[in-house]
């Protein structure tokens, strides 16, 4: 495993137990050998689940098993697994996906529609179902309400830090919390959803409101990052309600107004796991906030930040700490979106370096160098042509992106 990332945080956070699932991970040698490469969580009857995913058009086989089985709204099981994303497999992927279905909903004792599947890895390697076999009778009798550490490392790749986050938020006059799990570290440029996160909360929510309030939540989080502009096949974002939260009120509709604080706290909670999966983008070296406003819309904005984050020019000059704001400029004007040279500003934290179509006359090199210098860097672009704005994230493009990827495989 590579070093741990320089932007990691300093410890992965404390999340406490939550009522109505239980979990443990394996070692069942997929193609890690002395790792834990497999999850199971147990979820309580009445558990309620929502789902985002990759809108790839080469979707893997658990992408596939999962929206059809998210039909039910009802969640029993979450089998995961690192190291084979089962993707591109074919007859004998959608094969494997039947039966492990099968084998975790025997040991749980539900339904195999009940049972929630994602794997992630290499893709186009027949992944072997009877590797969870030997594990998951004595993986379900381990489960237990902890430690979340142990369920986010299992689902690492080229991570080099696991991924969590958890908040306590009101509903109602009942306190519920939420925990989640990511993973994600490159072929990251989520399309409605994230490489693999799975989120859990006690708060009792049918199946419906929740999905709204996930489909909504990862506009502006996991939709917003990006680290090398490539959208995975395997991309799945569940939310598990257990529904065990005391004397919390059942919601059966999204537009309770009793959900704005559990709302906001979703959303949090969202936006900082997207942000530990670009600050462990591969091989990066510093995180990045692109700000675009005076833009069209909205939508104009992001698609211009978008441009400005996967350029791998920008990235590269950012990895070089090199303010060449002039390849910002040239980000913008192939984004596709209206834009005006001659009133175009941008910015390298809180220091104008371009205003008007030309170079600021205030602009100081020595100034803006020692912002490049930073491991957190904000750019702003001012296309001063309307209202609207929009923030995404990213990071830089160094040497390691290319050594990690040119012998992933090996």
């Amino acid at each position: 495993m590579a070093a741990k990332s320089p932007l990691a945080p300093a410890a992965f956070p404390s999340l406490p137990a939550i009522g109505g699932v239980r979990f443990a991970a394996a070692e069942a040698g997929i193609k890690y050998k002395n790792r834990r490469d497999v999850l199971l969580a147990v979820f309580d009857k009445g558990t309620t689940v929502a789902g985002v995913f990759t809108r790839s058009r080469c979707p893997s086989a658990p992408v596939d098993w999962c929206k059809a089985a998210l039909k039910s709204g009802k969640a029993r099981a979450l089998l995961a697994n690192s190291g084979n994303a089962n993707a591109f497999t074919g007859k004998r992927g959608r094969e494997t996906t039947k039966l492990s279905a099968a084998m975790a909903a025997k040991v749980v004792g539900c339904k195999p529609n009940e049972v929630f599947l994602a794997s992630t890895g290499v893709i186009g390697e027949p992944l072997d179902a009877q590797k969870f076999s030997g594990v998951l009778a004595a993986t379900a009798r381990r489960a237990a309400p902890g430690p979340w550490i142990d369920a986010a490392s299992a689902i690492m790749t080229t991570d080099t830090y696991p991924k969590g986050a958890t908040r306590q938020v009101r509903l109602g006059s009942a306190t519920v919390t939420i925990n989640g799990i990511a993973k994600g570290a490159g072929m990251i440029a989520p399309d409605m959803a994230t490489m693999l996160s799975f989120v859990v909360t006690d708060a009792p929510i049918a199946a419906g409101a929740l999905q709204k309030l996930l489909a909504a939540g990862v506009r502006d989080t996991f939709n917003a990052i990006t680290v090398d502009s490539d959208t995975s096949t395997s991309d799945t974002l569940l939310l598990f309600a257990t529904g065990a939260a005391p004397k919390a009120p059942k919601i059966t509709k999204a537009t309770d107004k009793r959900l704005a604080p559990f709302k906001a706290a979703l959303n949090d909670l969202l936006r900082d796991l997207a942000h530990q999966v670009v600050r462990d983008g591969e091989g990066a070296r510093k995180f990045v906030e692109v700000r675009v406003r005076g833009a069209v819309s909205k939508t104009s904005a992001r698609r211009i930040g978008m441009a400005i984050a996967n350029s791998p020019l920008v990235k590269t000059a950012i990895a070089g700490e090199d303010a060449n704001w002039g390849r910002i400029v040239m980000a913008v004007g192939k984004a596709g979106e209206p834009a005006d040279r001659d009133r175009l500003s941008i910015y390298f934290g809180d220091t104008r370096v371009a205003v008007k179509g030309e170079r600021d006359p205030a602009y100081s090199e020595e100034a803006v160098s020692a912002i490049m210098q930073r491991d957190a860097i904000v750019i702003t672009v001012d296309l001063g042509i309307g209202t609207g704005c929009d923030t995404v994230w990213t990071c830089d493009l160094t040497k390691e992106y290319i050594a990690i990827n040119g012998d992933y495989r090996s």
